[in-house]
Order: structure tokens, then sequence, then C-alpha cells
């Protein structure tokens, strides 16, 4: 027993201080001793049973597609959710009886693989099974894996040569099984009860633990193989099946099919890069939210996390996330209670309610499918971030901790900070701060536009240019006011352009007039600095200070609509 306690205390020395060894990454390689008589001690009979004629399987790990894939996985799930088997009085009594020292090994790892909803593989020894010859001729109790009470017939017999200590060292779930102490871990013949469907993947995985290589490049079967891998808990398996199949090209299909992953596995560090990969090609695959979201309207929770955790997304406003959300939530869950969850949970902490405009915010204070409690709160919190110091506000963008609620998208209506004023006359300030790199892209002939303010229940815009001088001698910067379209009435409006300009930092006036809107309708000036484009980005323009460009934009009616 001194001996035996000494080997697996240095199995588990082993197992501890390098868990992630792997034949590719350098270290030792025991390919040489798989399934060898004469560098093993113990034998493996693999029992396999009649499962789901599914892809994946022994008989069509190549066949299926990911999609089919997935849909065995989620029907598989909802079998084993309808055909958990419970012990009666009588067999509970019966068991108990005969396994007085039950460990609790059994039952952590049943609760860890329910979890997973995968059939769960423990280890108890079986009294009544005949006795078999070990490798040496030594006779040995079978060991049986299978929780199926009911008898399942045996489609084959898989035996296997093992070695206790490689396999201890690679995988906790064998490292428990022998040195935990009891009777089963002197037997010298083990029996493991898998489905057809987890042959190909079991053999692949017990070949890795000696070799650190596997032989197969195929998503499904790699799927498979990762699955066991979690279920047997061989963490540098997880990890090279996740390296893996992030290398291989990706689609929407696959990528949603590893975020749908279950929880043990993809919550698994080893696994992260895989699920981080596929959040990545899902945010970049949908970053126009505006072209794609009849398409994004059919992708679950996951993705649309994935889509919308993004800095990168191209939308209209903030205002249009918000309202696809609602509209996203509604069609996915029509139950009001479970659509309220969603949305508390899920949804909500991924609006960025500081770049909402105000008036979006009070509706956001009268949604029924919102907790009125959380959306006080998140609008309160955006009202303070527009009302808080510039400084602040680009520390609380830049800080990872807050990042995520205060940081800009890429939105194709820049945000503006609004000054209203209602007496003595309806006015308005509204400030547009352009990034020098937003400026550059502008560069030929593009444009910039800004969300809408109000006025005197008019809609209104700004758009930045670059146009050609009046002259078309040269290119430069424009800056121009527009009125959103709104039936036929037609207002008049005083207003001025000024601009934050260095060394002061002060705004300065560099455009003032007065101008009759209808719907529509625009009015500016095509140089607004009356100089050209290759002067206005220079590296010592007056126009830019720390990178920024600051307008502002001044309207006042003084004259009552017609």
């Amino acid at each position: 027993m001194a001996g035996r306690d000494a080997s697996t205390t240095a199995a588990a020395g082993e197992a501890e201080m390098d868990p992630d060894f792997a034949a590719g990454d350098g270290g030792p390689s025991f390919e040489f001793a798989f399934n060898s008589v004469n560098f093993s001690d113990r034998v493996l009979r693999i029992e396999v049973v009649a499962g789901d004629d599914a892809p994946g399987s022994s008989d069509d790990v190549a066949g299926g597609s990911l999609a089919d894939w997935a849909r065995h996985r989620k029907r598989r799930r909802e079998e084993l959710l309808k055909e958990k088997v419970q012990f009666s009085s009588a067999e509970f009594a019966t068991h108990m009886s005969d396994q007085t020292n039950c460990n609790e090994v059994e039952a952590e790892e049943c609760d860890a693989y329910e979890e997973n909803q995968e059939e769960p593989v423990a280890m108890i020894e079986e009294e009544e099974s005949p006795p078999s010859v070990g490798p040496d001729g030594d006779e040995g109790q079978s060991i049986d894996s299978s929780w199926t009470v009911v008898s399942t017939p045996v489609l084959r017999v898989n035996t296997i040569y093992i070695s206790s200590a490689i396999l201890a060292a690679k995988s906790q779930f064998f490292f428990k099984l022998f040195s935990n102490g009891m009777k089963e871990s002197d037997q010298r013949h083990a029996t493991l009860r898998i489905t057809d469907s987890e042959e190909s993947a079991l053999m692949e995985l017990l070949s890795f633990m000696y070799s650190g290589k596997l032989t197969t490049t195929e998503p499904t079967l790699l799927l498979d193989i990762l699955m066991a891998a979690d279920k047997f808990e061989v963490v540098s398996c997880m990890r090279h099946c996740s390296q893996l199949l992030t290398s291989l090209p990706m689609t929407p299909e696959s990528a949603l099919l590893y975020l749908d992953l279950p929880c043990s596995i993809s919550m698994a560090t080893a696994v992260q890069p895989l699920t981080d990969a596929a959040k990545e090609f899902l945010a970049n695959k949908y970053k126009d939210l505006t072209k794609f979201q009849d398409e994004v309207m059919n992708i679950p929770l996951a993705g649309v996390e994935a889509i919308l955790s993004s800095n990168d997304l191209q939308v209209a406003s903030e205002d249009a996330i918000y309202d696809f959300l609602l509209k996203w939530a509604r069609a996915q869950y029509p139950k009001s209670e479970e659509r309220r969850e969603i949305l508390s949970s899920r949804l909500l902490p991924l609006v960025r309610f500081s770049h909402m405009t105000c008036r979006k915010l009070r509706k956001v204070l009268t949604c029924t499918d919102i907790d009125h409690e959380q959306a006080t709160k998140c609008v309160t919190e955006a009202l303070l971030y527009k009302a808080d110091a510039p400084h602040r506000q680009r520390a609380l963008a830049a800080d990872t901790m807050t990042s995520q609620k205060f940081a800009e998208r890429a939105y194709k209506y820049r945000p503006l900070k609004v000054v209203e004023f209602d007496r003595p006359y309806p006015q308005c300030i509204a400030y547009l701060d352009l990034k020098r790199d937003e400026c550059s892209r502008l560069f030929p002939s593009g444009r910039i536009y800004s969300q809408a303010f109000h006025l005197a229940g008019q809609g209104f815009f700004l758009s930045a240019h670059c146009n050609m001088e009046q002259q078309s001698t040269f290119y430069c910067f424009g800056l121009f006011l527009g009125m959103q379209e709104k039936g036929s009435m037609s207002v008049t409006v005083d207003y001025e352009f000024a601009a934050r300009t260095r060394p002061s930092g002060e705004f300065v006036s560099k455009y003032k007039g007065n101008y009759t809107f209808t719907g529509g309708k625009a009015v500016g000036y095509r140089n607004l600095f009356a100089i050209p484009w290759s002067t206005f980005m220079a590296d010592d323009s007056l126009f830019f200070i720390d990178g920024m460009l600051h307008l502002r934009a001044e309207l006042t009616i003084k004259q009552p609509s017609a």
C-alpha cells in the first residue's frame, strides 16, 4: 500500500505541475506505450452500446455537417432530460447495501456531468461480474462506468492496455479513479460503457493522452473529442481541440455552435480562445447592423450578445440599437415575463444609454418591457454622464471597467451635446466633436451626419463635408445645417457656426446667417475655415486640439413658423 500511495502521489504531483503537457509543445511523447502490454499495468474494457444514429458517430464521423451535429446535440440533451432513470427505493437500498463505501468522487462527477447534460461516467465496482484475467495473469474485478440501470445491449467491446500513471497525469477523472483509496483502485481491469456516437472520440482522446496528437481535423469529430475531453477532464486536449477548431474557416453556423457549447465547456479557460474567436467573427460579419438587420433577427441570444458587444458596430445611433433589441426580444420571447428577464439580465447591459438621445431616454422610462427601477437607474446614469466634464467622459470611455457602458461605437450619425433655451426666443446650441482620423476619412467627397436635435418642435441635423471649393480649385472642409423633412412647414432660423481654435482653445465664430427652412433643405458654408484641405489637416492645424475638432452650431428662431 505504501508503494501504491507513493506512486499515486507522484502522479498527482505530475498532473498538477504540468497539466497541459503535449508532445506538440515540446514535452515527452509516450505514443510508443499506447495499447502496449509491455508498458501497461491495467486493461481498459470499453463497452459500446446502441445510441442515436447521429453525425459524429463511429459509423458516420465525417458525413454530417455542423448543423447536423448541433441538431443531434440538442435532440440528445432533450432526450436525456426525458429519459433520466430514477432509482426505485428498493433498488436504491440494495445499491447502498452493496456499496457501503460509496465515495464522494462519484457524486461530484455525477453533478458535474448532469450540468453538461451528458451521460456521466463514474467508476463503481460490479460485485457480480465474472472474474477477468489481467495482462500479467491476475484475476481482477471489472469496473462498470455506466449509470444506466436498465439492461442495454452491448454492440461491441474494445479492449486496450493502459498505463494508469499516464492517464492519471493527463486526466483528473482517471487520477481520482486510480487514487481514491478504494478497492477499485487496486483492480487490474476497468470498464467504461459509452454509446456508439462517443466511440471514435474516446479512442482519439485516449491516444492523445499518450501522444499529444489527434489524427483528425474534421470539425464534427473535433467537437465530439472536445466533449469527451471535458467529460474526462483532459484540459490539454480541450485546448488542442480549441486551437484546431479556431484555425479552421469559420461560418455563422459554426460560430453560433461554438457559443452554444454546454456551459462547463464554454466557461473553461482552455476553450476561451475558441469562443472569443466565434464572438469576433460574428461581430465582424454583422458589423453593419442596418444592412443585416433581418438576418440578425433570427440569430439566437448568444450571437446577438456577441454582435452588440462590439465597439465597431456600424449603426445609425444608439437609439437604433435600443429599438432593435426591443424588436428582437419581442419576436424571440413572446411571453412577457421571460422577455423582461432576458432584457434585464442579458440585453440591456449591452445598450450604451449614455449615447442615446434625451428624447429616446424618455421613452425608456415608459417602456412596459423594462423593469421601471432598472430603467430609472440606466437613464439617471446616462444623464449624469452627459452632464459630466469632457475629460471625465473620456476617462470613463477609456477605462476597461466602464468602457462597455460609455465607449462610443462607429455611429453613422455622430452624437451631439445640445443645450436648449425657450426664452426670450426658442434657441439651442449644438456641439459636434470629430476626431482627426474621422475627418481624414472624409477626403475626397465624404460626409458625416450628426444625430437629430430639436428646436421648437422641428428636427435639425449637422453635416460635415469634404468638398471642392466654390471655384473648384481645391478641396476644403464644409459644415451644413439641415432640417428633417416634416411636411410643408417652414421655419426661419438665425444660425452661427464656430470652432475651437488654438492657441486659446476658445470658440471663434466662422460663419453666420439667416435661412428659411422647408423640409429636406440644408444651408451652410463649403469652406468653413477659408483654407485648403491640406492646410486644415496639417499637423500644425489650428483647429485640432488633442486630435479633436470641436464645432458649435447656435440656432435661434425669432420669427413664428409659417
